[in-house]
């Protein structure tokens, strides 16, 4: 069986893709003020809870950097394997999550999909009966900030893979 390494060195695997553009580097004043929007929009919060709205959101944005930066992160902040797999197909696999974190979580996906064209009255009222106003708050700033995330790193295209916990803390 061919394993993949940490040091990118690969047997079998398909080649990486290149990053489109190196944005952070060619807007490093946008790169610092989300920065700094993330580190405001998670105070607060509770940060296994932060990270599992961060994983759901990557993974309807299917932004592979984010996935791979929340995931680790999840784990380092003591978050379970199981969950996070499970996040996915939370709406069958809800036994594994919180009243308050499903409420967090659905309330991720209809901030995140605006297809429809807006957050129903039912899931906000959902999340707003687990969450304080100033709590909420916070939690839609962290859903709408890893939505902005996810979209530079889909565009860019930037390659997944070698972020190290807690390494843009």
């Amino acid at each position: 069986m061919t394993t993949h390494t940490d040091d990118t060195k690969t047997t079998g695997y398909a080649a990486e893709v290149p990053v489109r553009l190196n944005w952070s580097q060619h807007a490093p004043e946008v790169y610092k003020a989300m920065i700094r929007l993330d580190t405001a929009a998670k105070r607060g919060l509770d940060p296994v809870l932060y990270e599992l709205v961060k994983i759901r959101a990557s993974q309807i944005n299917h932004c592979a950097l984010c996935l791979d930066m929340h995931t680790k992160d999840a784990l380092a902040a003591g978050e379970s394997v199981e969950r996070i797999v499970q996040l996915a197909a939370w709406e069958e696999s809800r036994h594994f999550y919180t009243e308050k974190e499903l409420a967090a979580i659905e309330l991720t996906e209809a901030v995140t999909v605006l297809t429809d064209g807006f957050v129903s009255d039912e899931v906000y009222a959902k999340a707003a009966g687990h969450f304080d106003e100033p709590e909420l708050a916070q939690l839609i700033a962290a859903i709408t900030t890893i939505n902005a995330w996810n979209r530079f790193g889909v565009t860019c295209r930037m390659t997944p893979g070698h972020y190290t916990p807690g390494g843009h803390a």
